[in-house]
C-alpha cells in the first residue's frame, strides 16, 4: 500500500484482490488502483453481476491542490437545489445591513480559494442536520472567526460581536 501526497491510499491489483477476497470490499471506499488491466475487467464483471457492489476507482494523476479539491467537491453527495443556490443571495438575505461590509471582505477571501460549493455544502450540512434534529457543536477553533460560518449556522459563535479577525480563519492568498 501506498499513499500519495494528497493523502490517498493507492494499490496495486493484488493488494486489492486480496481484499476482495477476503469480503473486505467496503474497506475500499475511498482507495484507488495503480493498475488499469484487472481493475477494468472486474469492474466491467461485477457490473454486469453484481451492481450493488461499488465499481473499483483508478488513480488520476493530480498536480495542484486546486485540481485535488475540484476532483473530491464534484463526488459529494448534494441534492441539485444546493448546487445551484445563489449562496452569496442566501448570505446577504440573512445578513443584518451593519455586517455587511464583513459580509463582502469574508466573501471575496471565499472566492479568492475557489471555496464557494464548500458554502453551498456547508448550508446543506447544515440544513439536513437541523431537519434531522442533529446537534453540532458551539464553534471550535478558527472557524469561529468566519462571520459567513455563522451566517449558515456552522457555529454559534458571532465573530463580529466578539471582535475576532476573519483573518484568523482565511487569509489573503
Amino acid at each position: 500500500m501506498e499513499i500519495d501526497k494528497f493523502g490517498r491510499v493507492l494499490l496495486d491489483s493484488d493488494q486489492a484482490f486480496d481484499l476482495i477476497y477476503k469480503g473486505k470490499m467496503n474497506n475500499l471506499f475511498g482507495v484507488f488502483f495503480k493498475e488499469s488491466d484487472h481493475i477494468a475487467q472486474y469492474n466491467q464483471a461485477k457490473n454486469t453481476n453484481a451492481d450493488d457492489i461499488p465499481n473499483l476507482k483508478l488513480i488520476t494523476d493530480i498536480d495542484s491542490i486546486e485540481d485535488f479539491d475540484k476532483i473530491n467537491q464534484s463526488t459529494w453527495f448534494m441534492p441539485d437545489e444546493y448546487k445551484v443556490m445563489d449562496i452569496e443571495g442566501f448570505l446577504v438575505h440573512v445578513c443584518p445591513k451593519e455586517n455587511y461590509q464583513r459580509l463582502i471582505d469574508e466573501l471575496r477571501l471565499f472566492k479568492n480559494y475557489n471555496m464557494m460549493d464548500l458554502l453551498r455544502y456547508l448550508k446543506y450540512l447544515v440544513d439536513t442536520m437541523r431537519s434531522n434534529n442533529i446537534v453540532w457543536g458551539v464553534g471550535r477553533g478558527s472557524s469561529v472567526a468566519s462571520y459567513v460560518l455563522f451566517l449558515i449556522g456552522i457555529h454559534k459563535i458571532d465573530s463580529i460581536k466578539y471582535k475576532l479577525d476573519m483573518n484568523e480563519f482565511l487569509k489573503e492568498k
